[in-house]
């Protein structure tokens, strides 16, 4: 018997015996195991490997292999892509969203574990990035797989995809609140009760599942001793603006060097650029190596002045502006090296990038606070805080960021400053910046999709199932005789103008020319280039239905052309558009 009968048969038997909420239920489950266990494999491959390669590095004094190791492993990224994945990873939490948003939220199959072994390689050699994008879109695979095996629904898929998400944010950080969060912040999942309890059970599951088999640190874990004063609130204001402005440098920077990258075509040159830069910004600043946990635990156990180990600037970690000025220079090139990282070929996400960051910012603003006698503050819940700072700023995300932190720190005594902080950092970068590094890309193309159900809908839609081509063509040098031989056989009173190439040169309205069409005197001298019209609305094949529907309005037409780079497809109408939009929204909408 061969596999697919099997799945018809498994697919046969669970309709008849399992109610479809049921079923998604035990998913939820499943997935939560996969998902969680697929963050314990990829952190602990990561770190062994890490390990293996820096184990024995003087702690004293520079390490030449931190030229080297970046080059090595985005070369083996490479490679691996190229010959055994043949398809794009990167930016694992945007393909996310775009498969929610314009694929039927199906990811491919490989997605299950290229991320996993791409991004292995990637931040074990030391590219300066994180590991919970390529897992979040592992975890998110795994429901989008689960989701088309059994032939699920669009809706029921993408709850199974946000059940992949949290699973893995929660098994990465053991954190199943913030995992929630994060797919109802980030991954715009509505908030409703028949997602909440599949969300909850795998997040939990995958949380569990985690501890289990790693204990407490799953990245790093810390209880705060030192206590929230609230005579502190003016310096967690000022952290947040300092936070906010750090979170629009992060975004800016990081998009401009990719943007850069992409211009250089041969892969090997980006290998060779991407690699030299970060090898020399690691040899300088070690604590860019990887994802950077173990330095924001230096700081979180009053060990910030060790951020400097392997470095040859390791002897003046006790030079206050000297130091100063390093963590100021780390902070600057920590977003060039993920940037160049992505940008030449690895694989990893920012999310740990902008927990390093942030930490390094409040870190500095505290010691600064300390050092120059304006007030005396903890050193190390102003990094707690400020990592939920620029998370919140960069990601666009200051539910996630608080609870992720709280959930972290093993409970709520900073929840306050987190609030406070998360919030002034988010709409600081707001100002400036209205969407997230993951979404930017996607909303300048008109592909994301929101918690606005009318503008999610329109982005579900496609034009191409909305096109009509029962409108009968004519040639701008055909004349009137022949252009009321087409009017006589068609039902409709717009005739597209085309050249023998199919190049779109106009309309023919026939309300414009119905006056003409009786006076057989004319029809040899009146030529269709005389009559048409230009229209001053034309649908171009890649715009989004929102631009569809605002040209409809402007125009007041009740159909429009459609090209496609000049060449003529048909038109698409209004009435069409609205009719595919009720059923849609009625489909978006059934709880």
């Amino acid at each position: 018997m061969d596999t697919k009968r099997i799945i018809n048969r498994l697919f046969i038997w669970r309709l008849r015996h399992i109610s479809n909420q049921r079923f998604v239920l035990i998913l939820s489950l499943v997935i939560g195991m996969l998902s969680g266990l697929a963050a314990v494999i990829l952190k602990n491959t990561a770190f062994y490997t890490h390990f293996l390669l820096t184990s024995n590095f003087n702690i004293d004094r520079e390490n030449y292999w931190y030229l080297a190791y970046p080059t090595i492993g985005i070369f083996l990224t490479v490679l691996y892509i190229k010959y055994f994945v043949k398809d794009k990873i990167g930016h694992g939490v945007s393909r996310v969203l775009y498969a929610i948003s314009k694929n039927g939220g199906r990811l491919k199959p490989h997605n299950n574990y290229s991320s996993m072994i791409a991004s292995t390689l990637t931040v074990a050699f030391g590219g300066s990035v994180g590991l919970e994008a390529p897992v979040v879109a592992t975890g998110s695979s795994i429901g989008s797989s689960l989701g088309q095996l059994f032939r699920l629904n669009y809706k029921t898929t993408i709850l199974l995809i946000g059940c992949g998400a949290a699973g893995a944010i929660a098994g990465i950080f053991k954190a199943p609140i913030a995992g929630i969060v994060f797919v109802i912040e980030v991954l715009m999942l509505d908030l409703i009760a028949t997602n909440l309890i599949p969300l909850l059970i795998s997040a939990i599951t995958a949380s569990s599942l985690s501890y289990f088999l790693m204990g407490k640190g799953v990245l790093f874990a810390f209880d705060v001793t030192t206590p929230f004063f609230l005579r502190n609130i003016p310096f967690f204001i000022v952290l947040g603006i300092v936070c906010g402005f750090v979170s629009l440098y992060f975004t800016k920077i990081s998009m401009k060097i990719e943007e850069m990258f992409k211009k250089i075509r041969n892969p090997y040159t980006k290998i060779i650029i991407g690699g030299i830069i970060l090898g020399i910004l690691i040899f300088i600043f070690p604590s860019l190596y990887g994802e950077g946990y173990d330095v924001l635990n230096m700081m979180l156990h009053g060990k910030g002045n060790e951020l400097l180990q392997t470095s040859f600037l390791y002897f003046i970690k006790n030079d206050f502006w000297l130091f100063s000025g390093v963590l100021l220079a780390i902070l600057f090139f920590k977003v060039v090296a993920m940037a160049v990282t992505n940008g030449s070929g690895g694989v990893g996400g920012i999310f740990a990038p902008s927990l390093f960051m942030g930490g390094i910012t409040g870190f500095f603003v505290a010691r600064t606070l300390n050092m120059m006698g304006i007030a005396e503050v903890s050193e190390i819940n102003f990094a707690l805080v400020g990592m939920a700072g620029i998370m919140s700023g960069v990601m666009h995300s200051p539910l996630t960021a608080i609870f992720l932190i709280a959930e972290i720190t093993g409970g709520y005594q900073l929840f306050t400053p987190l609030i406070i902080t998360s919030t002034i950092s988010y709409l600081t970068i707001s100002h400036w910046e209205p969407h997230s590094i993951y979404t930017k890309r996607l909303a300048q193309r008109g592909e994301l999709i929101t918690h606005d159900k009318d503008k999610a809908v329109l982005t579900l839609m496609k034009i191409d199932k909305l096109i009509e081509n029962n409108f009968w063509a004519i040639y701008p040098e055909s004349n009137l005789k022949d252009l009321v031989g087409i009017i006589s056989k068609s039902n409709r009173n717009v005739f597209p103008v085309v050249d023998k190439e199919n190049n779109f040169k106009g309309v023919v309205v026939l309300d414009d020319i119905r006056h003409l069409i009786f006076d057989t005197e004319i029809y040899h001298q009146t030529f269709v280039k005389d009559l048409m019209i230009i229209p001053p609305y034309i649908v171009d094949y890649y715009d989004t239905m929102e631009n569809i529907v605002y040209k409809f309005n402007e125009s007041g037409n009740y159909n429009l052309p459609v090209l496609k780079e000049g060449k003529y497809l048909g038109f698409v109408s209004r009435a069409n558009i609205f009719s595919a939009y009720r059923k849609m929204l009625k489909h978006f909408s059934d709880d």
